[in-house]
């Protein structure tokens, strides 16, 4: 008997990082998941893994999203875990760096939820799972300014939908990750001037001296997804290794 057994999973960004090991770890627990991103050749790695299903899609386009929920029936659980990190302070945001961000980090939540959830109302019960970060309402950190404001935005977007659904049956909670050892991250940290000093400052910020995995973060999501967290909706769930104490 797995954790989550019967229950149909949508997820976003699954093609590698968090997203990935969260489709995995969701699958060995006995759930249906349709795993979604843009990156198709990524998206096909995860078809050996029984239990996955795999969907090319852009979450920012309203109309492939639209699309997908005529494909599925049911859904359990919603997780919304596509993102992307920009570095820089305000004075290094352009406009068109802000928008971007916002659309992709905020406004494709905006869209799932608000396709998906009506789903969920109907059979009077659903699960959402948002991914946002330590980086936001949680903890300033330097050179994060549009990804945290992004990010603290996540967590208004979960407490507001948690408040507004919670008598319906819905669930609405978010994960808050410190640094993740992810290929997001490499890539970010080999893009840097001096990647070997960029690496040392992000290990330097972390009080147990390593990043996290991408399957601990898993873990968390797996707990989410379970009746296990039943009794839980309208949290932030800080898995960070005490970066922010």
């Amino acid at each position: 008997m797995g954790r989550l057994d019967g229950k149909v999973i949508l997820l976003s960004a699954a093609a590698q990082g968090i997203g990935r090991a969260t489709a995995i770890a969701f699958a060995k627990e006995g759930a249906k998941v349709i795993a979604t991103d843009i990156n198709e050749t990524k998206l096909r790695e995860l078809e050996k893994y029984p239990g996955i299903q795999i969907r090319v899609l852009d979450v920012t386009q309203r109309e492939q999203i639209e699309n997908l929920a005529k494909e599925i029936g049911r859904i359990d659980v919603l997780c919304n875990i596509a993102g992307f990190v920009h570095h820089g302070t305000v004075l290094e945001c352009e406009e068109q760096d802000w928008n971007f961000t916002m659309n992709l980090n905020v406004r494709s939540m905006y869209l799932m939820i608000k396709t998906f959830l009506p789903m969920m109302l109907k059979q009077k019960s659903g699960n959402i799972i948002n991914m946002s970060s330590v980086a936001s309402s949680i903890k300033g950190v330097v050179n994060r300014f549009v990804y945290s404001t992004s990010k603290a935005a996540v967590i208004g977007l979960t407490k507001s939908v948690a408040a507004d659904f919670i008598e319906q049956g819905i669930r609405c909670n978010c994960v808050c990750p410190g640094t993740v050892d992810t290929p997001s991250l490499q890539e970010r940290i080999q893009a840097r001037p001096n990647p070997e000093q960029a690496l040392k400052d992000f290990l330097a910020r972390q009080k147990t001296g390593r990043m996290a995995t991408a399957e601990e973060v898993a873990h968390l999501f797996v707990y989410l997804a379970s009746d296990e967290s039943a009794y839980m909706t309208g949290n932030e769930l800080i898995i960070d290794g005490g970066w922010s104490l």
